[in-house]
């Protein structure tokens, strides 16, 4: 029996994501620290992303594993243009 407050229940509860927080911490850290980092945090994200969308009753957190991914390819793009930016300068002379 329900109180007038609840919603009658109709299937399994929505969990978040078992990826999400990881791919969240990894693009943080591939942002700021380490490189390969923000690439596994894009090839999880997408993994997570994929089986979210399959399932979308199924998770809560898909904010969260999108801007772990975003986070990891900025990452990745800051350390490219690093490279880039450090090769042309020491052999630019």
């Amino acid at each position: 029996m329900t109180t007038p407050y609840e919603q009658p229940g109709y299937g399994a509860v929505p969990q978040p994501h078992p990826r999400g927080v990881p791919v969240l911490i990894l693009g943080i850290v591939g942002l700021v620290i380490c490189f390969p980092c923000g690439i596994i945090a894009v090839v999880l994200g997408n993994g997570a992303l994929k089986e979210i969308d399959a399932n979308p009753g199924a998770y809560t957190n898909r904010g969260m594993v999108n801007a772990g991914r975003i986070l990891g390819i900025i990452a990745i793009v800051i350390w490219v243009i690093g490279l880039i930016a450090r090769f042309a300068l020491s052999h630019g002379n």
